[in-house]
């Protein structure tokens, strides 16, 4: 069922969401969750699309905020709000308003959103494109416990994640963080299988793909050796390599769909490791609403790295490293212990540190 609301108000939306949900039979409010999703009119059906299908694991109420640009002077001085309600299976398993922002409302989007939040239920913010610079300092962003962004969108994805790292706040996350959840499950498992002690490692991947970067910087932060970023032509994430004293392990994704991983002394094994749609990692966001400490690490551990020169890191990578020169070091000290990992992944946020005493010796001589 879908009711359209033209320069209406807040009160006049709640209405229609009753309106609705008494026309179909459903007067309860069944939703866990308000997610409040903030883009523009090119990515607004991708995102809504996304978010109805992460509803059949989380029912929300899903509020889509679009700002609309006003070319004449006229229109931007005149403040108005359309609106677009959505209950029933034109909603997922949710509720759905879209909310135009015409003028001077553009400035205020939180007073319209604030009344349209479910009482006592968690408030997600996501920003598909074009997220603050400051997530938590943004007025819709404050008012959500939780607030998704996407560095993978950003003009300079590097440079975004440098900014990310500079103004985190408990609750801040990124789906570019989200998409290696599978490869830091599997890489923690594989660890877990063997006894030995990694020495170095490489992440190979897309150049500029956010998630290459997080990969690495997570592999630094928590195992506290050299880790190189080598480029290929992708799609994503291609392939991590990690020596250690015992031999080389491998993951290896060359199709982004199969990843073949290799032990030494055991036979290699083929992992289903496909590349995931928005809505799967929406929906995987979703599952957690506590701060996520091991990305908030790893983001902060490898961020003034980015970009090092040659020359920088051949300073700290050990000679016969796996990775070929040429290639950027996010290697390093941390400060965590790394007790803290994601919900729903018991080995992949809680990677033992297998410091060797050369890495111990290298990394005091770059203090």
């Amino acid at each position: 069922m879908k009711i359209d609301l033209t320069d209406t108000t807040s009160s006049k939306i709640n209405k229609a969401l009753v309106q609705g949900r008494r026309a179909i039979g459903t007067p309860a409010v069944g939703m866990v969750l308000t997610l409040v999703i903030v883009t523009d009119e090119e990515n607004a059906y991708d995102a809504l699309k996304a978010a109805n299908e992460a509803s059949r694991e989380h029912p929300s109420r899903t509020l889509v905020v679009i700002k609309r640009v006003s070319r004449s002077p006229r229109d931007r001085a005149k403040a108005r709000l359309d609106a677009e309600v959505r209950v029933g299976a034109d909603a997922g398993t949710g509720e759905t308003v879209i909310l135009r922002l015409h003028g001077e409302v553009i400035d205020h989007a939180q007073s319209v959103v604030l009344p349209l939040l479910l009482p006592d239920a968690p408030v997600v913010v996501w920003w598909p494109v074009n997220a603050p610079t400051d997530p938590a300092s943004d007025p819709l962003g404050a008012l959500g416990q939780r607030r998704v962004t996407d560095t993978y969108n950003a003009e300079d994805p590097i440079r975004e994640l440098a900014a990310r790292a500079d103004a985190y706040t408990p609750g801040d996350t990124d789906l570019s963080w989200t998409r290696i959840t599978p490869w830091r499950s599997m890489l923690a498992a594989a660890l877990d299988q063997v006894v030995c002690e990694v020495t170095s490692a490489e992440v190979e991947g897309e150049e500029f793909n956010p998630s290459v970067e997080l990969l690495a910087m997570w592999l630094a932060d928590r195992l506290g050796v050299p880790v190189r970023r080598s480029g290929s032509k992708g799609p994503g994430l291609t392939a991590v390599r990690l020596a250690t004293n015992c031999g080389p392990i491998v993951l290896d994704r060359p199709d982004a769909l199969l990843a073949t991983l290799s032990v030494q002394g055991q036979p290699d094994r083929a992992v289903a490791l496909k590349r995931r749609e928005t809505a799967e990692l929406i929906a995987e966001e979703l599952r957690r609403l506590d701060p996520d400490d091991t990305y908030a690490s790893a983001l902060r551990f490898g961020v003034d790295r980015l970009g090092q020169r040659e020359a920088e890191a051949e300073d700290i990578a050990p000679s016969g490293s796996a990775a070929s020169s040429g290639e950027s070091d996010a290697s390093g000290d941390s400060d965590t212990s790394g007790e803290s990992g994601e919900s729903g992944e018991s080995s992949a946020g809680t990677v033992k540190k297998t410091t060797s005493k050369k890495a111990t010796a290298r990394k005091a001589a770059t203090k």
